[in-house]
Protein backbone atom coordinates (compact mmCIF):
# COMPACT_ATOMS: atom_id res chain seq x y z
CA UNK A 1 0.00 0.00 0.00
CA UNK A 2 1.38 3.46 -0.86
CA UNK A 3 1.94 5.47 2.29
CA UNK A 4 2.86 9.02 3.17
CA UNK A 5 4.55 9.92 6.42
CA UNK A 6 4.95 13.49 7.61
CA UNK A 7 8.29 13.83 5.87
CA UNK A 8 8.43 11.07 3.23
CA UNK A 9 6.43 9.15 0.62
CA UNK A 10 6.71 5.44 -0.09
CA UNK A 11 6.28 4.59 -3.77
CA UNK A 12 5.10 1.04 -4.51
CA UNK A 13 4.81 -1.01 -7.68
CA UNK A 14 1.06 -1.71 -8.11
CA UNK A 15 1.76 -4.80 -10.20
CA UNK A 16 3.72 -6.51 -7.41
CA UNK A 17 3.20 -4.45 -4.26
CA UNK A 18 6.97 -4.07 -3.87
CA UNK A 19 8.45 -0.87 -2.45
CA UNK A 20 10.32 1.03 -5.17
CA UNK A 21 11.61 4.10 -3.38
CA UNK A 22 11.03 6.43 -0.45
CA UNK A 23 11.26 10.13 -1.29
CA UNK A 24 11.20 13.23 0.93
CA UNK A 25 8.18 15.53 1.11
CA UNK A 26 8.65 19.22 0.35
CA UNK A 27 7.45 21.53 3.11
CA UNK A 28 5.38 24.64 2.33
CA UNK A 29 8.55 26.66 2.89
CA UNK A 30 10.40 24.54 0.32
CA UNK A 31 7.55 25.01 -2.15
CA UNK A 32 7.73 28.78 -1.68
CA UNK A 33 11.51 28.74 -2.20
CA UNK A 34 11.20 26.72 -5.40
CA UNK A 35 8.58 29.06 -6.83
CA UNK A 36 10.62 32.11 -5.85
CA UNK A 37 13.72 30.71 -7.58
CA UNK A 38 12.05 29.93 -10.92
CA UNK A 39 10.12 33.22 -10.76
CA UNK A 40 13.42 35.10 -10.66
CA UNK A 41 14.53 33.34 -13.84
CA UNK A 42 11.26 33.67 -15.75
CA UNK A 43 11.84 37.14 -17.29
CA UNK A 44 14.94 35.89 -19.11
CA UNK A 45 13.01 32.84 -20.33
CA UNK A 46 10.21 35.07 -21.62
CA UNK A 47 12.73 37.32 -23.34
CA UNK A 48 14.06 34.38 -25.38
CA UNK A 49 10.95 34.56 -27.53
CA UNK A 50 8.96 31.75 -29.06
CA UNK A 51 11.78 30.35 -31.19
CA UNK A 52 14.29 30.51 -28.36
CA UNK A 53 11.97 28.58 -26.06
CA UNK A 54 11.19 26.03 -28.80
CA UNK A 55 14.93 25.41 -29.10
CA UNK A 56 15.06 24.21 -25.50
CA UNK A 57 11.81 22.28 -25.67
CA UNK A 58 13.15 20.59 -28.79
CA UNK A 59 16.05 19.35 -26.68
CA UNK A 60 13.53 17.94 -24.21
CA UNK A 61 11.70 16.22 -27.09
CA UNK A 62 14.93 14.63 -28.30
CA UNK A 63 15.81 13.49 -24.78
CA UNK A 64 12.39 11.87 -24.35
CA UNK A 65 12.76 9.95 -27.60
CA UNK A 66 16.40 8.99 -26.97
CA UNK A 67 15.59 7.78 -23.44
CA UNK A 68 12.17 6.29 -24.17
CA UNK A 69 12.88 2.83 -22.74
CA UNK A 70 14.29 4.30 -19.54
CA UNK A 71 11.20 6.47 -19.17
CA UNK A 72 8.89 3.52 -19.82
CA UNK A 73 10.67 1.41 -17.21
CA UNK A 74 10.05 4.06 -14.56
CA UNK A 75 6.41 4.55 -15.56
CA UNK A 76 5.66 0.85 -15.57
CA UNK A 77 7.22 0.41 -12.15
CA UNK A 78 5.22 3.17 -10.47
CA UNK A 79 1.89 2.78 -12.32
CA UNK A 80 1.54 -0.95 -13.04
CA UNK A 81 0.68 -0.18 -16.67
CA UNK A 82 1.33 -2.65 -19.44
CA UNK A 83 4.14 -1.61 -21.78
CA UNK A 84 1.83 -0.63 -24.64
CA UNK A 85 -0.18 1.77 -22.46
CA UNK A 86 2.97 3.33 -21.02
CA UNK A 87 4.34 3.71 -24.54
CA UNK A 88 1.70 6.28 -25.45
CA UNK A 89 3.23 8.96 -23.26
CA UNK A 90 6.68 9.89 -24.71
CA UNK A 91 5.37 9.98 -28.29
CA UNK A 92 2.45 12.19 -27.32
CA UNK A 93 4.79 14.63 -25.57
CA UNK A 94 7.15 14.81 -28.55
CA UNK A 95 4.21 15.54 -30.84
CA UNK A 96 2.90 18.19 -28.44
CA UNK A 97 6.28 19.97 -28.34
CA UNK A 98 6.31 20.14 -32.14
CA UNK A 99 2.66 21.20 -32.29
CA UNK A 100 3.04 24.21 -30.01
CA UNK A 101 6.57 25.03 -31.11
CA UNK A 102 5.47 25.46 -34.72
CA UNK A 103 2.11 27.10 -33.99
CA UNK A 104 2.77 29.29 -30.98
CA UNK A 105 3.54 32.36 -33.08
CA UNK A 106 0.11 32.13 -34.68
CA UNK A 107 -1.62 31.44 -31.37
CA UNK A 108 0.06 33.97 -29.07
CA UNK A 109 1.99 36.24 -31.41
CA UNK A 110 1.18 39.93 -31.35
CA UNK A 111 -2.07 40.78 -33.14
CA UNK A 112 -3.09 43.88 -35.02
CA UNK A 113 -6.71 45.03 -34.67
CA UNK A 114 -8.60 47.32 -37.01
CA UNK A 115 -10.44 50.13 -35.16
CA UNK A 116 -14.21 49.82 -35.28
CA UNK A 117 -14.77 53.55 -35.84
CA UNK A 118 -13.05 56.39 -37.76
CA UNK A 119 -12.86 58.26 -34.47
CA UNK A 120 -9.90 56.01 -33.67
CA UNK A 121 -8.22 56.44 -37.05
CA UNK A 122 -5.15 58.00 -35.48
CA UNK A 123 -4.62 55.02 -33.19
CA UNK A 124 -2.78 51.78 -33.85
CA UNK A 125 -4.38 48.91 -31.93
CA UNK A 126 -2.34 45.85 -30.96
CA UNK A 127 -2.78 42.89 -28.60
CA UNK A 128 0.21 41.14 -27.09
CA UNK A 129 0.10 38.01 -24.97
CA UNK A 130 2.29 37.99 -21.87
CA UNK A 131 2.78 34.79 -19.86
CA UNK A 132 1.66 34.28 -16.30
CA UNK A 133 5.06 34.35 -14.56
CA UNK A 134 4.76 31.03 -12.69
CA UNK A 135 2.31 28.23 -13.48
CA UNK A 136 1.63 25.51 -10.93
CA UNK A 137 0.53 22.12 -12.21
CA UNK A 138 -1.08 19.56 -9.91
CA UNK A 139 -1.24 16.29 -11.82
CA UNK A 140 -2.83 12.87 -11.22
CA UNK A 141 -1.48 9.34 -11.18
CA UNK A 142 -3.16 7.73 -14.19
CA UNK A 143 -0.95 9.36 -16.87
CA UNK A 144 1.97 10.77 -14.88
CA UNK A 145 3.78 12.36 -17.83
CA UNK A 146 0.96 13.25 -20.23
CA UNK A 147 -0.98 15.05 -17.50
CA UNK A 148 2.01 16.90 -16.04
CA UNK A 149 4.50 17.50 -18.85
CA UNK A 150 1.60 17.72 -21.29
CA UNK A 151 0.42 20.81 -19.41
CA UNK A 152 3.97 22.06 -18.76
CA UNK A 153 4.92 22.15 -22.45
CA UNK A 154 2.44 24.82 -23.64
CA UNK A 155 3.06 26.84 -20.47
CA UNK A 156 6.82 26.77 -21.04
CA UNK A 157 6.37 27.55 -24.73
CA UNK A 158 4.23 30.53 -23.72
CA UNK A 159 7.10 31.88 -21.58
CA UNK A 160 5.96 30.80 -18.11
CA UNK A 161 8.10 29.20 -15.45
CA UNK A 162 6.51 25.93 -14.29
CA UNK A 163 6.42 23.99 -11.02
CA UNK A 164 4.74 20.56 -11.02
CA UNK A 165 3.29 18.74 -8.03
CA UNK A 166 2.86 15.13 -9.23
CA UNK A 167 0.66 12.58 -7.50
CA UNK A 168 2.23 11.03 -4.44
CA UNK A 169 1.46 7.63 -6.02
CA UNK A 170 3.50 8.30 -9.17
CA UNK A 171 6.15 10.95 -8.46
CA UNK A 172 9.19 9.27 -9.97
CA UNK A 173 8.75 9.68 -13.73
CA UNK A 174 8.03 13.40 -13.52
CA UNK A 175 11.04 13.96 -11.28
CA UNK A 176 13.24 11.92 -13.63
CA UNK A 177 12.33 14.04 -16.66
CA UNK A 178 12.69 17.35 -14.82
CA UNK A 179 16.06 16.29 -13.41
CA UNK A 180 17.12 15.49 -16.97
CA UNK A 181 15.97 18.97 -18.06
CA UNK A 182 18.14 20.53 -15.39
CA UNK A 183 21.23 18.33 -15.48
CA UNK A 184 21.39 16.35 -18.75
CA UNK A 185 19.78 18.84 -21.14
CA UNK A 186 21.02 21.87 -19.22
CA UNK A 187 17.77 23.76 -19.67
CA UNK A 188 17.13 27.16 -18.08
CA UNK A 189 16.15 27.03 -14.42
CA UNK A 190 12.44 27.68 -14.99
CA UNK A 191 11.11 24.12 -14.63
CA UNK A 192 10.94 22.13 -11.40
CA UNK A 193 8.76 19.87 -9.28
CA UNK A 194 7.81 19.57 -5.64
CA UNK A 195 6.80 16.36 -3.92
CA UNK A 196 4.13 15.69 -1.34
CA UNK A 197 0.44 15.19 -0.67
CA UNK A 198 -2.42 17.65 -0.23
CA UNK A 199 -0.52 20.12 1.92
CA UNK A 200 2.16 20.47 -0.75
CA UNK A 201 -0.43 21.07 -3.46
CA UNK A 202 -2.19 23.62 -1.29
CA UNK A 203 1.06 25.48 -0.72
CA UNK A 204 1.70 25.55 -4.46
CA UNK A 205 -1.70 27.11 -5.14
CA UNK A 206 -0.85 29.99 -2.79
CA UNK A 207 2.51 30.72 -4.46
CA UNK A 208 1.87 30.65 -8.22
CA UNK A 209 0.09 32.92 -10.70
CA UNK A 210 -1.97 30.23 -12.49
CA UNK A 211 -3.05 26.71 -11.52
CA UNK A 212 -3.70 23.78 -13.83
CA UNK A 213 -5.31 20.92 -11.92
CA UNK A 214 -6.30 17.49 -13.19
CA UNK A 215 -8.16 15.10 -10.91
CA UNK A 216 -11.49 14.47 -9.26
CA UNK A 217 -14.23 17.09 -9.19
CA UNK A 218 -14.22 16.83 -5.37
CA UNK A 219 -10.58 17.87 -5.13
CA UNK A 220 -10.99 20.33 -7.97
CA UNK A 221 -13.52 22.28 -5.92
CA UNK A 222 -11.00 22.52 -3.07
CA UNK A 223 -8.29 23.76 -5.43
CA UNK A 224 -10.63 26.35 -6.90
CA UNK A 225 -11.72 27.54 -3.44
CA UNK A 226 -8.12 27.98 -2.34
CA UNK A 227 -7.20 29.75 -5.57
CA UNK A 228 -10.12 32.12 -5.01
CA UNK A 229 -8.44 33.39 -1.85
CA UNK A 230 -5.67 34.94 -3.94
CA UNK A 231 -7.73 35.43 -7.14
CA UNK A 232 -5.42 32.99 -8.90
CA UNK A 233 -6.89 31.86 -12.25
CA UNK A 234 -7.41 28.13 -12.69
CA UNK A 235 -7.96 25.54 -15.38
CA UNK A 236 -9.57 22.33 -14.13
CA UNK A 237 -9.82 19.02 -15.97
CA UNK A 238 -12.03 16.89 -13.74
CA UNK A 239 -13.94 13.63 -13.91
CA UNK A 240 -15.87 11.98 -16.69
CA UNK A 241 -18.55 9.37 -17.15
CA UNK A 242 -18.24 9.06 -20.88
CA UNK A 243 -21.08 7.51 -22.87
CA UNK A 244 -20.96 5.46 -26.05
CA UNK A 245 -24.06 5.25 -28.24
CA UNK A 246 -24.30 2.30 -30.63
CA UNK A 247 -26.93 2.74 -33.34
CA UNK A 248 -28.62 -0.16 -35.07
CA UNK A 249 -26.80 0.52 -38.34
CA UNK A 250 -23.32 0.54 -36.74
CA UNK A 251 -20.47 -1.73 -37.77
CA UNK A 252 -20.83 -3.88 -34.66
CA UNK A 253 -17.40 -5.46 -34.88
CA UNK A 254 -15.76 -2.04 -34.94
CA UNK A 255 -18.06 -0.76 -32.19
CA UNK A 256 -17.37 -3.74 -29.91
CA UNK A 257 -13.62 -3.59 -30.47
CA UNK A 258 -13.65 0.15 -29.79
CA UNK A 259 -15.70 -0.31 -26.61
CA UNK A 260 -13.32 -2.96 -25.31
CA UNK A 261 -10.24 -0.83 -25.91
CA UNK A 262 -11.89 2.45 -24.91
CA UNK A 263 -13.18 0.92 -21.69
CA UNK A 264 -10.23 -1.24 -20.63
CA UNK A 265 -7.18 0.67 -21.91
CA UNK A 266 -4.96 1.69 -18.97
CA UNK A 267 -7.23 -0.53 -16.83
CA UNK A 268 -10.05 1.92 -17.46
CA UNK A 269 -8.16 4.61 -15.53
CA UNK A 270 -8.81 7.39 -18.03
CA UNK A 271 -11.11 10.33 -17.50
CA UNK A 272 -12.33 9.73 -21.08
CA UNK A 273 -12.80 5.96 -20.74
CA UNK A 274 -15.94 4.41 -22.19
CA UNK A 275 -17.88 3.72 -18.99
CA UNK A 276 -21.51 3.39 -20.10
CA UNK A 277 -22.90 2.10 -23.40
CA UNK A 278 -26.38 2.58 -24.87
CA UNK A 279 -27.29 0.23 -27.72
CA UNK A 280 -30.35 0.43 -29.95
CA UNK A 281 -32.49 -2.67 -29.44
CA UNK A 282 -32.02 -4.32 -32.87
CA UNK A 283 -28.23 -4.38 -32.38
CA UNK A 284 -28.13 -5.08 -28.65
CA UNK A 285 -27.73 -8.87 -28.48
CA UNK A 286 -25.12 -9.10 -31.22
CA UNK A 287 -23.14 -6.18 -29.81
CA UNK A 288 -23.13 -7.61 -26.28
CA UNK A 289 -21.95 -11.00 -27.55
CA UNK A 290 -19.10 -9.42 -29.50
CA UNK A 291 -18.07 -7.12 -26.64
CA UNK A 292 -18.15 -9.93 -24.08
CA UNK A 293 -15.98 -12.15 -26.26
CA UNK A 294 -13.48 -9.35 -26.85
CA UNK A 295 -13.20 -8.33 -23.19
CA UNK A 296 -13.20 -11.92 -21.97
CA UNK A 297 -10.17 -12.66 -24.15
CA UNK A 298 -7.99 -9.84 -22.82
CA UNK A 299 -4.72 -10.86 -21.17
CA UNK A 300 -4.14 -9.25 -17.78
CA UNK A 301 -0.99 -8.99 -15.73
CA UNK A 302 2.50 -7.54 -15.52
CA UNK A 303 4.42 -7.54 -18.78
CA UNK A 304 7.54 -6.39 -20.58
CA UNK A 305 8.49 -5.70 -24.18
CA UNK A 306 9.05 -9.40 -24.93
CA UNK A 307 5.86 -10.76 -23.34
CA UNK A 308 3.01 -8.29 -23.88
CA UNK A 309 -0.27 -8.22 -21.99
CA UNK A 310 -3.39 -6.14 -22.65
CA UNK A 311 -4.54 -4.89 -19.23
CA UNK A 312 -2.32 -3.96 -16.31
CA UNK A 313 -2.77 -3.27 -12.62
CA UNK A 314 -4.84 -0.64 -10.89
CA UNK A 315 -2.49 2.16 -9.82
CA UNK A 316 -4.40 3.35 -6.75
CA UNK A 317 -5.69 0.92 -4.09
CA UNK A 318 -8.31 3.50 -3.12
CA UNK A 319 -9.58 3.50 -6.69
CA UNK A 320 -9.73 -0.30 -6.75
CA UNK A 321 -12.00 -0.14 -3.72
CA UNK A 322 -14.29 2.30 -5.57
CA UNK A 323 -14.44 -0.01 -8.59
CA UNK A 324 -15.27 -2.97 -6.37
CA UNK A 325 -18.00 -0.97 -4.64
CA UNK A 326 -19.59 0.10 -7.93
CA UNK A 327 -19.64 -3.44 -9.29
CA UNK A 328 -20.96 -4.93 -6.03
CA UNK A 329 -23.70 -2.29 -5.90
CA UNK A 330 -24.74 -3.10 -9.48
CA UNK A 331 -24.77 -6.86 -8.91
CA UNK A 332 -26.79 -6.45 -5.71
CA UNK A 333 -29.32 -4.34 -7.65
CA UNK A 334 -29.90 -6.91 -10.39
CA UNK A 335 -27.06 -6.42 -12.87
CA UNK A 336 -25.17 -9.39 -14.31
CA UNK A 337 -21.44 -9.66 -15.03
CA UNK A 338 -21.01 -11.47 -18.33
CA UNK A 339 -17.25 -11.50 -17.78
CA UNK A 340 -15.06 -10.35 -14.90
CA UNK A 341 -16.65 -8.71 -11.88
CA UNK A 342 -14.10 -9.11 -9.11
CA UNK A 343 -10.60 -8.44 -7.86
CA UNK A 344 -7.82 -10.77 -8.95
CA UNK A 345 -6.29 -12.85 -6.16
CA UNK A 346 -2.54 -12.86 -5.72
CA UNK A 347 0.24 -10.27 -5.71
CA UNK A 348 -0.42 -6.87 -7.15
CA UNK A 349 -3.61 -4.83 -7.39
CA UNK A 350 -5.78 -6.04 -10.27
CA UNK A 351 -9.48 -5.93 -11.11
CA UNK A 352 -10.85 -8.20 -13.82
CA UNK A 353 -12.00 -6.58 -17.09
CA UNK A 354 -15.77 -6.53 -16.61
CA UNK A 355 -18.89 -6.25 -18.78
CA UNK A 356 -22.13 -5.58 -16.90
CA UNK A 357 -25.63 -5.87 -18.37
CA UNK A 358 -29.12 -5.33 -16.92
CA UNK A 359 -27.83 -2.02 -15.54
CA UNK A 360 -29.79 1.19 -15.09
CA UNK A 361 -29.30 4.73 -13.86
CA UNK A 362 -30.17 3.88 -10.27
CA UNK A 363 -26.76 2.16 -10.00
CA UNK A 364 -23.48 3.88 -9.11
CA UNK A 365 -21.76 2.20 -12.02
CA UNK A 366 -23.92 4.21 -14.45
CA UNK A 367 -23.83 7.54 -12.62
CA UNK A 368 -20.53 7.93 -10.74
CA UNK A 369 -17.05 7.83 -12.22
CA UNK A 370 -15.89 4.22 -11.86
CA UNK A 371 -12.39 4.77 -13.28
CA UNK A 372 -11.63 1.11 -13.70
CA UNK A 373 -11.90 -1.74 -16.24
CA UNK A 374 -15.71 -1.86 -16.16
CA UNK A 375 -18.39 -1.02 -18.72
CA UNK A 376 -22.15 -1.13 -18.25
CA UNK A 377 -24.36 -1.81 -21.29
CA UNK A 378 -28.02 -0.75 -21.58
CA UNK A 379 -30.58 -1.61 -24.27
CA UNK A 380 -32.52 1.42 -25.59
CA UNK A 381 -35.52 1.76 -27.90
CA UNK A 382 -33.98 4.32 -30.22
CA UNK A 383 -31.46 7.14 -30.57
CA UNK A 384 -33.69 9.56 -28.67
CA UNK A 385 -33.68 7.38 -25.57
CA UNK A 386 -29.92 6.87 -25.96
CA UNK A 387 -29.38 10.63 -26.07
CA UNK A 388 -31.61 11.23 -23.05
CA UNK A 389 -29.61 8.71 -21.01
CA UNK A 390 -26.22 9.79 -22.34
CA UNK A 391 -26.97 13.38 -21.32
CA UNK A 392 -28.38 12.34 -17.92
CA UNK A 393 -25.09 12.96 -16.10
CA UNK A 394 -23.40 15.66 -14.07
CA UNK A 395 -20.32 15.01 -16.21
CA UNK A 396 -19.68 16.07 -19.79
CA UNK A 397 -16.10 15.37 -20.82
CA UNK A 398 -16.28 13.34 -24.03
CA UNK A 399 -18.15 10.49 -25.68
CA UNK A 400 -18.67 8.53 -28.88
CA UNK A 401 -21.37 7.51 -31.32
CA UNK A 402 -21.18 4.51 -33.68
CA UNK A 403 -23.41 4.11 -36.70
CA UNK A 404 -23.87 5.06 -40.35
CA UNK A 405 -21.69 8.14 -40.58
CA UNK A 406 -24.26 10.79 -41.46
CA UNK A 407 -26.80 9.61 -38.89
CA UNK A 408 -24.13 9.06 -36.24
CA UNK A 409 -22.84 12.59 -36.78
CA UNK A 410 -26.32 14.02 -36.32
CA UNK A 411 -26.68 12.15 -33.02
CA UNK A 412 -23.15 13.12 -31.93
CA UNK A 413 -23.93 16.82 -32.30
CA UNK A 414 -26.58 16.48 -29.59
CA UNK A 415 -24.43 14.78 -26.93
CA UNK A 416 -23.66 17.22 -24.09
CA UNK A 417 -19.90 17.06 -23.72
CA UNK A 418 -16.73 18.88 -24.67
CA UNK A 419 -15.61 16.43 -27.36
CA UNK A 420 -17.36 13.69 -29.30
CA UNK A 421 -15.97 10.95 -31.54
CA UNK A 422 -17.91 9.45 -34.43
CA UNK A 423 -17.06 5.79 -35.08
CA UNK A 424 -14.00 6.05 -32.84
CA UNK A 425 -13.00 6.40 -29.18
CA UNK A 426 -10.43 8.48 -27.27
CA UNK A 427 -8.88 9.77 -30.51
CA UNK A 428 -10.01 13.33 -29.82
CA UNK A 429 -7.23 13.66 -27.22
CA UNK A 430 -4.59 13.18 -29.91
CA UNK A 431 -6.25 15.67 -32.27
CA UNK A 432 -4.31 18.57 -30.78
CA UNK A 433 -5.70 21.00 -33.31
CA UNK A 434 -9.05 21.14 -31.48
CA UNK A 435 -9.77 21.94 -27.82
CA UNK A 436 -10.16 19.26 -25.17
CA UNK A 437 -12.22 20.32 -22.16
CA UNK A 438 -15.26 19.38 -20.15
CA UNK A 439 -18.82 20.65 -19.82
CA UNK A 440 -20.89 20.57 -16.64
CA UNK A 441 -18.82 19.29 -13.68
CA UNK A 442 -16.07 17.90 -15.90
CA UNK A 443 -14.05 21.06 -15.66
CA UNK A 444 -13.20 24.61 -16.62
CA UNK A 445 -10.87 25.54 -19.46
CA UNK A 446 -9.36 23.46 -22.24
CA UNK A 447 -6.22 21.72 -23.36
CA UNK A 448 -4.87 21.68 -26.91
CA UNK A 449 -5.55 24.02 -29.79
CA UNK A 450 -5.14 27.77 -29.48
CA UNK A 451 -6.82 27.89 -26.08
CA UNK A 452 -4.41 25.33 -24.66
CA UNK A 453 -1.51 27.79 -24.80
CA UNK A 454 -3.39 31.09 -24.69
CA UNK A 455 -4.81 30.24 -21.24
CA UNK A 456 -1.29 30.56 -19.84
CA UNK A 457 -1.10 34.17 -21.07
CA UNK A 458 -2.55 37.52 -20.11
CA UNK A 459 -3.69 39.75 -22.94
CA UNK A 460 -2.32 43.27 -22.96
CA UNK A 461 -3.90 45.83 -25.28
CA UNK A 462 -1.70 48.54 -26.77
CA UNK A 463 -3.33 51.71 -28.10
CA UNK A 464 -0.65 53.75 -29.86
CA UNK A 465 -1.33 57.28 -31.09
CA UNK A 466 0.38 57.67 -34.46
CA UNK A 467 -0.27 61.37 -35.00
CA UNK A 468 -1.89 64.31 -33.23
CA UNK A 469 -1.23 67.82 -31.97
CA UNK A 470 -0.42 69.14 -28.55
CA UNK A 471 -3.91 68.44 -27.33
CA UNK A 472 -6.69 65.99 -28.23
CA UNK A 473 -10.09 67.56 -29.01
CA UNK A 474 -11.63 65.73 -26.02
CA UNK A 475 -9.06 67.01 -23.51
CA UNK A 476 -9.32 70.12 -21.31
CA UNK A 477 -10.36 72.84 -21.51
CA UNK A 478 -14.00 72.09 -22.34
CA UNK A 479 -15.39 74.87 -24.54
CA UNK A 480 -18.67 75.59 -26.30
CA UNK A 481 -16.94 75.58 -29.66
CA UNK A 482 -15.44 72.14 -29.20
CA UNK A 483 -18.75 70.82 -27.91
CA UNK A 484 -20.60 72.15 -30.97
CA UNK A 485 -17.98 70.48 -33.18
CA UNK A 486 -17.73 67.12 -31.41
CA UNK A 487 -21.38 66.46 -30.49
CA UNK A 488 -22.70 65.92 -34.07
CA UNK A 489 -19.66 63.81 -34.96
CA UNK A 490 -20.20 61.64 -31.90
CA UNK A 491 -23.90 61.26 -32.68
CA UNK A 492 -23.18 60.39 -36.29
CA UNK A 493 -20.78 57.58 -35.47
CA UNK A 494 -22.46 56.46 -32.24
CA UNK A 495 -26.17 56.69 -32.92
CA UNK A 496 -26.20 55.92 -36.66
CA UNK A 497 -25.14 52.99 -38.77
CA UNK A 498 -22.46 55.13 -40.36
CA UNK A 499 -21.15 52.39 -42.64
CA UNK A 500 -24.51 52.10 -44.32
CA UNK A 501 -24.97 55.89 -44.31
CA UNK A 502 -21.69 56.33 -46.19
CA UNK A 503 -22.52 53.50 -48.57
CA UNK A 504 -19.85 51.14 -47.20
CA UNK A 505 -22.32 48.30 -46.70
CA UNK A 506 -25.85 47.42 -47.59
Amino acid sequence: MPAAAADSIEVHNPATGALIETIPVDSPQAVAATVQRVRANQPEWEAMGIEGRYHWLGKLRDWLLDNEQRVLDTMQAETGKVRADAGNEPGYLADLINFYGTRAAGFIGEEGVRPHTPLLASKKLRIQYRPHPVVGIISPWNFPLILSLGDSIPALQAGCAVVVKPSELTPLGVAEVIEAWKHEIGGPDVFDCVQGVGETGGALVYEVDFIQFTGSDRTGRKVMARAAETLTPVSLELGGKDPMIVLADADLDRAANAAAWGGMMNSGQICMSVERIYVEEPAYDAFVDKLTAEVGGLRQGSDDASSPKDVGAMTSPKQTAIVEDHVSDALASGARALTGGKRVEGPGDYFEPTVLVDVDHSMKVMREETFGPVVGVMKVRDAEEALQLANDSRYGLSGSVFGERERAEQVARRVECGAINVNDVLVNYFAMDVPMGGWKQSGIGTRHGEGGIKKYCRSESLVITRFGGKREPTWYPYTKGRRRLLAPISRFFGARDWRRKLGLRR
